[in-house]
C-alpha cells in the first residue's frame, strides 16, 4: 500500500532527525581540531551521509548510530540515555563503536584494531564511515598542532583498523583503500 510506504518513510526520516537533533545538542559546544574549528556535529552527520550516499546503507539503526557514534565517547551521554531515546539496537551499536575513555590513548587505539574483526556488521559500517570521514578531513587539512609524522601515523593506524573491517561494504572499502594508498598504506586482506 502506497500510504503505508509513505508513512514508513516519514517515520524513518523523523527518527533519523531525532538522532541528528540529539547529537547536535550533545555536541553543541564542541569543535573539530581543524584550523577552521568547524562545528563537531559536521563529522557525525558526514559519517551518516557517507554511509547512505556512498555505502548504500538505508538501515535506520545504522544511520542513527552513525549520527550518535561519538556522543557516549565525547560528551556526557550515557548508553542508558541512548537506549531510552533510540532503543536497544542503537545503544548496542553506539557501545560497539565507543572507546573506553578511562583507558590510555595508546591502549584505546590498540583495542580498536583488536576488536574491529569481531564487531557486528552494522557497527563495522559505522566504523568504515567514521574512518573515511576522518581520513578525508586529515587529507584536506591537519589538525592544529599535528606534525606530518602524527598525521601519517594516524593513516597507518586507521589502515590496521580498516583491515579488520574488510568484507563489510565494497564501495566504502574501495574509497578507503584508494585514500590510504595515496598515503603509502596498502591494505592487507584477511585472505593474504
Amino acid at each position: 500500500n502506497n500510504n503505508t510506504d509513505i508513512y514508513m518513510a516519514m517515520s524513518m526520516m523523523g527518527k533519523l532527525l531525532e538522532a541528528v537533533h540529539f547529537a547536535a545538542y550533545k555536541h553543541r559546544n564542541q569543535r573539530r581540531k581543524n584550523p577552521e574549528e568547524t562545528p563537531y556535529i559536521n563529522h557525525p552527520i558526514d559519517v551518516a551521509h557517507i554511509l547512505w550516499k556512498e555505502g548504500g546503507v538505508s538501515d535506520l539503526a545504522t544511520l542513527q548510530a552513525a549520527v550518535l557514534h561519538d556522543t557516549v565517547e565525547d560528551t556526557d551521554t550515557s548508553l542508558e540515555e541512548v537506549e531510552a531515546a533510540f532503543g536497544a539496537e542503537v545503544r548496542q551499536l553506539v557501545a560497539e563503536v565507543s572507546d573506553d575513555k578511562s583507558l590510555p590513548k595508546a591502549e584505546r587505539k590498540r583495542l580498536q584494531i583488536l576488536h574491529a574483526p569481531s564487531c557486528s556488521h552494522k557497527a563495522k559500517l559505522v566504523k568504515l564511515g567514521d574512518k573515511l570521514s576522518n581520513l578525508r578531513d586529515l587529507e584536506r587539512v591537519s589538525p592544529v598542532g599535528w606534525s606530518k609524522e602524527r598525521v601519517q601515523e594516524y593513516f597507518e593506524w586507521a589502515g590496521k583498523v580498516v583491515e579488520g573491517l574488510l568484507g563489510t561494504n565494497t564501495a566504502l572499502e574501495n574509497e578507503l583503500s584508494q585514500l590510504l594508498t595515496r598515503r603509502g598504506v596498502i591494505l592487507k586482506s584477511s585472505k593474504d
